[in-house]
């Protein structure tokens, strides 16, 4: 027996515009029922979803979980982070093998691979 990762949960101020960047960033679709209390971004393969949540507290600290993403087949790191940080978020930090960003709210990620 095991667990099934059902969603990744991400805390907000506004819920369903943090969806609204991460469909953009995703290309999945946020649910029609989305609001600034809840949103649902739903992957298509059937894999986790992203919850958004409404929190009353903003982010305070280092994230202790993140998402790392990458190009899809064919892409470039490079271009990835241009898109990204053109939909909102913002670069941190940069290395050999991965950028850490910031989303519109504050929540860091990485997109992996170099940035040719």
């Amino acid at each position: 027996m095991g667990i099934q990762l059902q969603n990744v949960v991400i805390d907000a101020a506004d819920a369903g515009e943090l969806a609204g960047f991460w469909a953009a960033a995703t290309g999945w679709e946020a649910a029609d029922w989305s609001s600034a209390e809840e949103a649902v971004v739903r992957n298509p393969a059937g894999g986790p979803h992203l919850y958004f949540m409404r929190v009353p507290e903003g982010r305070a600290g280092k994230n202790r979980v993140h998402l790392d993403v990458g190009p899809a087949e064919g892409g470039s790191a490079r271009r990835e982070i241009e898109r990204l940080t053109g939909l909102g978020a913002r670069v941190l930090s940069e290395h050999e093998s991965h950028t850490v960003l910031a989303d519109p709210e504050g929540n860091e990620f990485c997109v992996t691979g170099e940035r040719d």
